[in-house]
């Protein structure tokens, strides 16, 4: 038997066309390699990385609300993170041993401004070893700046202060 040579007939295609033509060129999600993202790392409501600003950030935030909780006078007080003490503007207590300070408080009477607390991140992440740590250590320097600001003793500020 004789095979006879068929040439393709170009009406009728090897393959099928599709049945939808596409609208465009799809974002390209991968190099041209096959490497590349293949999906998200994480779900939408979940932060990928918090910076440890925004971490230390978080943690005076929520001592504050704690304490203003306690004491609805604190709503016009306002709690800041500073990296490091030495703004020329407030003033510098050393702490109980001499050392860097930890936190500062800047009464609000001059110039008519709201009380401020002052937390310094950098020298409290250096003391704490974990973040339970540090949170409890934040805790009880707001703690301390609030009792100096309404006059009073750490311990009727917040019963807990000084528990671990």
């Amino acid at each position: 038997m004789e095979h006879a040579a068929t040439t393709p007939d170009p009406a009728s295609p090897e393959r099928p066309e599709p049945a939808e033509p596409a609208a465009g060129p799809r974002p390209r999600r991968r190099d041209r390699h096959g490497r590349g993202m293949r999906g998200p790392l994480a779900p939408p409501q979940v932060p990928l990385v918090l910076s440890r600003a925004e971490v230390f950030g978080d943690l005076v935030a929520e001592s504050a609300q704690r304490l203003e909780r306690l004491w609805p006078q604190l709503s016009s007080v306002e709690f800041s993170v500073l990296d490091v003490p030495g703004d020329p503007e407030l003033p510098i207590s050393l702490d109980d041993e001499g050392g860097v300070p930890l936190g500062t408080l800047l009464s609000g009477s001059r110039n008519g401004l709201p009380e401020q607390i002052f937390v310094y991140r950098r020298p409290v992440e250096l003391r704490a070893k974990n973040r339970e740590e540090r949170a409890q250590l934040v805790h009880e320097i707001i703690v301390e700046q609030v009792a100096e600001l309404l006059g009073m003793a750490p311990e009727t500020v917040d019963p807990q202060y000084g528990q671990e």
